[in-house]
């Protein structure tokens, strides 16, 4: 595991253009910095430098055979890096801009990171949906790797305080656009040698893959081919345990659905709402005074899938 930077100034500034050109500036320099995608805060650097790519894994202490999402501005940037089959080009032009992640075949003459890739002949893309990184995006004019923008295996970022709760000191610039709105990482779906496959649950759903392509959607293998499949991940602090339907002398307990808790994902039931607080209740969580944590159940179909999927990893010890 890399070493965390020496300490440094971090600044936080609103979305804005100003915000923008300081951000860009910093990258072209070799830096990285935090900004809002509509999933989570990524934090972004050249994925062509491989020495501004090294400051992304040194920032969250990640270990360095995890892969990194690409992050470009249209499916045509994404064209140019990478070798799209038919299922690839429909999901693209279904769901992009918008938080589905594609692992394909990266061309030889793509101008990436090996430390991108982890080495791998694969690269993990998407063209996001979040108009303060499709700025950024534009503004460099370079493919950006954008890691969750939070230290390696805790928990992933909605705001921009939950960015400085784990990089403050260790990176120099953080923008605020306030709470994404997804909640959850990006779907990630490989589309190789003529399979498609999710290796990682979101808020594309395995269903909306299957039912748009006509085919079925297998599962991961055994091996690391994308971000977020290490099976400790997004950990709190502190003892997770799900399915919890009442609270336990010690525990913060975060409600869904009839289960109230101390906060809830939500009253109504709706997986989406869950979605997009899961992060904001386990950060709350994490910073009380109980030294536990329980999770109400939440019924595992549709995007429910992704929620219980970050939940196990969160509930899994180091």
């Amino acid at each position: 595991m890399t070493a965390p930077n020496p300490r440094i100034a971090t600044q936080t500034l609103p979305y804005g253009m100003a915000a923008i050109d300081a951000a860009a500036a910093v990258i072209a320099n070799g830096g990285c910095v935090a900004v809002p995608t509509e999933t989570v805060y990524g934090l972004a650097a050249d994925a062509g430098d491989s020495h501004a790519v090294a400051g992304i894994y040194a920032a969250k202490g990640r270990p360095g055979f995890n892969p990194l999402i690409v992050h470009v501005p249209t499916l045509a940037a994404a064209q140019a890096l990478a070798v799209f089959d038919d299922h690839a080009l429909r999901l693209a032009e279904a769901f992009w801009p918008g938080p589905l992640t594609l692992v394909l075949p990266m061309r030889e003459a793509a101008e990436i990171s090996a430390l991108v890739t982890a080495g791998l002949p694969t690269i993990a893309i998407r063209v996001p949906a979040h108009d303060a990184v499709q700025a950024l995006l534009r503004k460099t004019g370079r493919p950006l790797a954008a890691p969750s923008a939070n230290a390696s295996g805790s928990i992933s970022p909605t705001r921009a305080e939950h960015v400085l709760r784990s990089l403050d000191g260790r990176i120099p610039l953080v923008i605020d656009a306030g709470p994404t709105t997804r909640g959850i990482e990006s779907t990630i779906i490989a589309c190789l040698d003529g399979q498609v496959r999710e290796l990682r649950p979101g808020p594309v759903t395995r269903s909306a893959v299957a039912d748009l392509l006509g085919v079925a959607v297998g599962g991961a293998g055994a091996g690391i081919e994308a971000p977020g499949q290490l099976a400790s991940h997004y950990a709190p602090s502190k003892p997770v345990r799900l399915h919890a339907t009442d609270r336990r002398n010690g525990e913060w307990w975060i409600g869904f659905g009839p289960f109230a808790g101390d906060a809830t994902l939500s009253a109504s039931g709706d997986p989406v709402e869950a979605a997009a607080r899961l992060f904001d209740a386990l950060h709350l969580a994490d910073a009380s005074a109980a030294s536990r944590i329980a999770v109400a159940p939440i019924p595992d179909a549709g995007l429910g899938a992704a929620i219980n999927d970050r939940l196990r990893r969160a509930a899994t010890p180091v």
